[in-house]
């Protein structure tokens, strides 16, 4: 089954709390955990976002596209970034999710993925 992990965490406070050289650990750490997981055959597809700040937030009403700069968010939390994984079942998903070591300094959202069922509409 697949599940996206998506990584939350208050970039300012993280970033501003480690040194360039606790920074470099945490990047080699994150590589060397997707190349783990990528081993064991769990990942499909990990990858970091921009800052906050870099987002644009698109909406349609009425017909109208409105884009605003984001981030858009009343929260220190933002997304980071995501680890897209195929794990046995919830449980599983979890244990993967736990070993993500930005996990120690924010949240990881765990989800499993919908997949959209085909409809003969759509094909039109």
């Amino acid at each position: 089954m697949l599940y996206i992990c998506l990584v939350h965490f208050d970039d300012k406070e993280v970033f501003s709390r480690l040194s360039d050289a606790e920074k470099r650990e945490l990047d080699i750490a994150s590589t060397g955990y997707d190349r783990e997981l990528e081993r064991s055959g769990n990942l499909i597809r990990a990858q970091a976002l921009q800052a906050p700040e870099s987002a644009v937030l698109v909406r349609v009403r009425d017909g109208r596209i409105s884009a605003t700069d984001g981030p858009f968010l009343e929260t220190k939390e933002q997304l980071g970034g995501f680890i897209l994984i195929e794990a046995r079942d919830l449980n599983d998903a979890i244990r993967i999710a736990a070993g993500i070591p930005l996990a120690q300094y924010g949240t990881i959202e765990v989800r499993p993925i919908y997949h959209v069922p085909k409809h003969e509409e759509a094909a039109r």
